[in-house]
């Protein structure tokens, strides 16, 4: 059969669908910028028109069962394909893990990720199995391929990140996993094990396989964006201060607190009902037991008292619940209790954690942070004084985001084998926060966020889950289903 015959054979609806996916072709491949999508044009001509490769060929068997097989299959392979683009350009799901974002977003939390926000990024790692992140469901394993990667490209959007912007980006040091402490990035096992790195990658028992991660099958992560590309960011006594400048704190967020009472015990009702999660009060002692994070003062001596500000009342110590998350309007309702003697924020002592640069000595906490300078696109960083800082704070920028090699030693820096005074960034920068101020991983501890890490921005709530109560007494939050997840600082 000719081309000639072909073309005349097929009927009205084969020519409108032909004419349907040729123009939305030419639509995303101006919007991606790339011609060779046009050649898609060629396989949807043989789909509706031409029909020199079969493509049906299971509709004309005679075989039941094998057509209704091939129904099924033909059914899903579209399913996913159509699944992996809209995941991939358009919307994705993100379900909220930790309670980082406290208030503002809650533990249990269903978000629609729009990646037309800030402009899909293009699939680094093409070939992975649609809806999941880096481990196959049910079997395990890798959900993806290594190979092809392709460079990071971002289509337009319709805006940039802005301050105060919650956004959902792959976690920065999640390049390299252990497999069996999956919950600690590798950077700070490192930290912690004797041996460093090696220590870590040696001990397969305790930490599991070491696996690396591409950029997009890395980790998700959500956070509020605080700092800009170009801006010098600055923690007082738990206030952020942008170049300079106040930066007020977002209207929802959390501290941890000490509550001081005559004794009595708060009760999980009054826990409960002021939105504080039992994991947010109880902890787990040495025994494997959760235990409410509170203590008998009795028989404690004045002296020690008073380190933590406390002091007794006619000879009565009372009780202490420490580490509780509370917003400033939850440290108001606490406070108005008759048996709460006082409220006191908690204050970390330097060194108790690890604040990035965490290969750089300071004295830096959660709540005095910085002066930090976060990169911007095309700025240049020079290597004429405070080297050894910033190569703590920058190489893994500059070798690890942006890909050159990389060596400091006896005070030189050197990159791509040569000598070099000065660096370009290529990419913009992020610093992130939680405004669970004092029980968020973020960039505090880990460091920037590259612009090619930025996944999108959560538009929508269109499920909430309370974790600690049954299906049909209060799991559902209703009073969050389908509420916007622009949540204002």
């Amino acid at each position: 059969m000719t081309i000639k015959e072909r073309f005349d054979q097929a009927s009205k609806r084969h020519w409108l669908w032909f004419a349907v996916w040729t123009v939305l072709t030419i639509l995303f491949s101006f919007w991606a910028n790339s011609p060779l999508i046009l050649l898609l044009i060629l396989l949807f001509l043989d789909i509706y028109i031409t029909k020199f490769i079969p493509w049906g060929f299971w509709k004309k068997s005679k075989n039941t069962a094998f057509r209704k097989t091939m129904e099924w299959v033909d059914a899903i392979v579209f399913a996913l394909i159509a699944v992996y683009f809209i995941n991939t350009f358009f919307f994705q799901n993100y379900q909220i893990p930790t309670s980082s974002l406290e208030k503002s977003l809650l533990v249990g939390d269903f978000l629609a990720v729009s990646k037309l926000s800030y402009g899909p990024r293009a699939p680094i790692t093409p070939l992975s199995f649609p809806l999941a992140q880096h481990t196959m469901p049910v079997i395990g394993g890798k959900s993806y391929i290594d190979k092809p990667q392709w460079k990071y490209n971002r289509l337009k959007g319709i805006g940039e990140v802005e301050r105060n912007d919650i956004v959902v980006f792959n976690f920065p040091v999640g390049d390299t996993v252990a497999l069996n402490q999956q919950g600690v990035d590798f950077y700070t096992l490192a930290k912690h094990n004797p041996n460093g790195s090696l220590g870590v990658r040696s001990d397969v028992r305790s930490y599991g396989k070491i696996v690396y991660r591409p950029v997009d099958r890395r980790e998700n992560y959500v956070k509020r964006c605080i700092g800009l590309p170009g801006e010098t960011l600055e923690l007082r006594n738990d206030s952020v201060y942008i170049d300079g400048s106040y930066l007020p704190n977002p209207r929802l967020s959390q501290h941890n607190y000490m509550i001081h009472t005559d004794g009595t015990q708060v009760a999980a009702e009054i826990f409960s009902n002021m939105g504080i999660n039992k994991a947010d009060y109880f902890t787990q002692n040495n025994y494997g037991q959760m235990v409410p994070r509170s203590q008998d003062l009795t028989g404690v001596d004045s002296l020690s008292l008073s380190v933590f500000n406390l002091r007794s009342r006619n000879g009565n110590n009372g009780r202490l619940y420490f580490s509780i998350p509370m917003t400033d309007a939850m440290v108001d309702e606490m406070r108005s209790k008759p048996f709460v003697w006082d409220i006191i924020k908690e204050k970390e002592q330097p060194g108790s954690s690890y604040y990035f640069p965490i290969d750089y000595t300071h004295n830096w906490t959660r709540d005095t942070y910085g002066p930090l300078w976060i990169p911007q696109k095309g700025a240049v960083i020079t290597f004429d004084k405070d080297v050894d800082y910033k190569v703590a704070t920058y190489e893994r920028c500059i070798k690890n985001y942006e890909g050159n090699d990389f060596e400091y030693r006896d005070g030189l820096v050197y990159i791509n084998g040569e000598q070099a005074n000065s660096y370009t960034f290529k990419f913009n920068y992020y610093f992130m926060m939680g405004d669970n101020r004092h029980n968020s991983a973020d960039s505090r501890s880990w460091g920037f966020v590259p612009e090619d890490h930025v996944v999108g921005k959560p538009m929508l709530i269109w499920l909430s889950l309370e974790k600690d109560k049954e299906w049909f007494k209060g799991k559902i939050r209703w009073n969050r289903l389908f509420r916007s997840a622009k949540i204002p600082a």
